[in-house]
């Protein structure tokens, strides 16, 4: 079989095309694809998926998508952010993991794209999952990923919301886990995980990686850290009464995005913000219960850009502008 430039057949190549032409232009359901082209469904997916992963599926919207790119360019200008996305509802109750998901999902495929050599850092949660479960699957042999803080709940059991397997699966691209605990028991332990060998060498990999990929968590009830079980109520409880309403990789901050000191400082692995520099560090939340936590986080600074969904980037600049 003749193979293009992007490693898969001619044949299918040009099959990928019509498909998605049909889907796209032609108004077909991928069913109905699949019935005029002859195909499974499962086939007629991934060519679809394929040709839009490529970039050979590009949109021109009119209509409502301006308010978004407005949007954008409010929070960017408001936060001296250098990416920022923000996608259109799509009518989710709670949080909208398909839109941010989707929107996520293109960010990182063009980050892997032009990121030839380079190093991706990942958190993990919610929504990051719902993003790396959107990737169409491709072959990024270019890049390797990373994660950027311990993968482990308090009691050596998965993180639930682990995203480094999955994109291992969805891009064969060397995926590097951190295997302690998020939260180790004493500083003393987090010093002896941290001299273990391969460990500090993942953690030297995170913290030098120039690409960084995170989530926004809330400091409540429903805090993600708590119920993956990362911490513990004492912990959250402690966190709640100095004043924290945003996370981010661990680390605290107040509506003011002042950063909280908390006893989870020297127990924490995770990567340092202090020592980011430079790097890209993009974060993908939304939610309107979220509103506060990612308000607080972009009061800090720390972010270089937001991808987020419309709703809640509309009530994320009233909060600031009612201070």
């Amino acid at each position: 079989m003749r193979r293009n430039v992007n490693g898969y057949g001619a044949d299918d190549h040009s099959l990928a095309l019509r498909a998605a032409w049909l889907h796209y232009v032609g108004g077909l359901t991928q069913a109905a694809v699949a019935r005029k082209l002859k195909l499974t469904s499962v086939k007629t997916h991934r060519l679809i998926a394929r040709a839009v992963a490529d970039g050979a599926v590009k949109f021109s919207i009119d209509g409502d998508i301006v308010e978004c790119l407005e949007l954008e360019a409010a929070l960017a200008k408001r936060y001296g952010l250098s990416v920022c996305e923000v996608t259109p509802d799509l009518a989710e109750s709670g949080l909208p993991l398909r839109a941010l998901g989707l929107a996520g999902a293109s960010y990182l495929a063009r980050l892997i794209d032009r990121s030839a050599g380079h190093m991706i850092g990942l958190g993990h949660g919610r929504t990051l999952a719902a993003v790396v479960n959107e990737l169409a699957q491709r072959t990024a042999s270019n890049v390797r990923f990373v994660s950027l803080l311990g993968g482990l709940t308090r009691h050596y059991a998965a993180n639930p919301h682990d995203v480094m397997h999955r994109i291992a699966q969805r891009t064969d691209a060397p995926a590097h886990v951190m295997p302690v605990p998020f939260c180790a028991n004493s500083p003393d332990d987090r010093s002896v995980l941290l001299s273990q060998h391969g460990v500090s060498e993942v953690f030297a990999m995170a913290q030098t990686a120039p690409i960084k990929l995170v989530g926004i968590g809330t400091v409540d009830d429903d805090a993600q850290l708590l119920r993956a079980g990362m911490i513990e109520d004492a912990d959250l409880a402690e966190i709640i009464d100095a004043g924290a309403v945003g996370e981010l990789l661990g680390h605290f901050f107040d509506v003011h995005g002042g950063r909280i000191a908390t006893a989870l400082d020297g127990r924490t692995l995770a990567v340092s913000l202090a020592e980011c520099g430079d790097d890209q560090l993009v974060a993908i939340a939304g939610g309107i219960d979220k509103t506060e936590s990612i308000a607080a986080v972009l009061q800090s600074g720390s972010l270089t850009g937001l991808i987020i969904d419309e709703s809640t980037a509309r009530e994320v600049l009233q909060r600031g502008d009612a201070r």
